[in-house]
């Protein structure tokens, strides 16, 4: 598949404290006159959980700067680390004066990305986009999906389906134990499936064993088989609704997740009750590791 023009790419590590850390990001540049299937191949090559393409100015304003995210297998409406990585590689590098705000339009419309100081360095924060909270899993159900028995899954919160773009699953677990004994079954999922239920599957505990963070979680999803995420922003403002519905109070908390992976991310999730419904935001720093061209 030749590309007519060659297309700058970088490479960003998102939700990372350093790099090769976090989540893996392709940035692709320029790329309006791609058309859908070459992108998807070159997702596919990269080979990352999602490559994120850029396909409008990047000074645009409103509604902001349209991208399109793909996994290796199949294009996202919305995704977290995609979103994050690709508004810092056009605030650094596309945009002028290094704006404090990068609004991009995605799938799902509108998602504002805001860069804040936090100990010296930066963090990027996403707006969420709404989420809906769906119908609720016994944990007799999911557990044989995730190699488990029921007794694994905690008992003070519900599994429960829950959607923002993406359709995803949460599961809380009782233990880190737990937690590293998790792998998505394919073929337990199948009586899930015909249920319609996702096969993105986020778990999560409050068994973080350290002070810096207060959940431990991981994401697995099927793409070309079964794939692991190391770090999933979605999931996490989808997290942020699900305990504001289900803890009560407001929420800010900082999230361990890709340990097993050997890619250890930090996410950090704030999430109150604002003008009748909830603002959630989720942030993390991005780390740039190579930039590049497509042939």
């Amino acid at each position: 598949m030749p590309v007519a023009v060659p297309h700058r790419f970088h490479l960003v590590d998102v939700f990372a404290e350093e790099r090769f850390s976090g989540n893996p990001l392709a940035v692709v540049r320029d790329a309006a006159e791609l058309e859908t299937a070459a992108m998807q191949r070159i997702a596919l090559e990269f080979g990352f959980s999602e490559t994120t393409f850029l396909v409008s100015d990047a000074r645009a304003s409103e509604p902001g700067v349209r991208v399109r995210i793909f996994t290796p297998a199949e294009e996202l409406p919305f995704a977290g680390h995609p979103t994050l990585g690709t508004a810092w590689v056009i605030r650094e590098h596309l945009a002028s004066g290094r704006p404090g705000n990068v609004p991009l339009a995605l799938g799902v419309g509108r998602v504002p990305v805001a860069f804040e100081p936090e100990g010296g360095r930066e963090v990027a924060w996403l707006e969420a986009p709404p989420v809906a909270l769906e119908r609720r899993v016994a944990a007799e159900q999911i557990a044989p999906a995730l190699g488990l028995s029921a007794a694994d899954v905690a008992t003070d919160l519900p599994v429960q389906e829950v959607r923002a773009g993406v359709h995803q699953l949460i599961v809380p677990l009782a233990s880190r134990a737990a937690l590293g004994r998790a792998w998505l079954e394919p073929a337990a999922c199948a009586p899930l499936a015909a249920q319609g239920l996702p096969s993105h599957v986020y778990c999560f505990t409050r068994d973080a064993g350290s002070g810096e963070v207060q959940l431990r979680a991981r994401m697995f999803f099927t793409a070309g088989g079964v794939r692991e995420d190391p770090a999933t922003g979605s999931a996490t403002a989808c997290l942020g609704a699900y305990l504001l519905e289900h803890g009560g109070g407001d929420v800010a908390l900082r999230i361990a997740q890709g340990v097993e992976m050997g890619r250890p991310a930090l996410l950090r999730l704030e999430a109150r009750r604002a003008n009748g419904g909830s603002r959630i935001r989720v942030g993390g720093r991005v780390v740039e590791v190579a930039r590049g061209e497509l042939l």
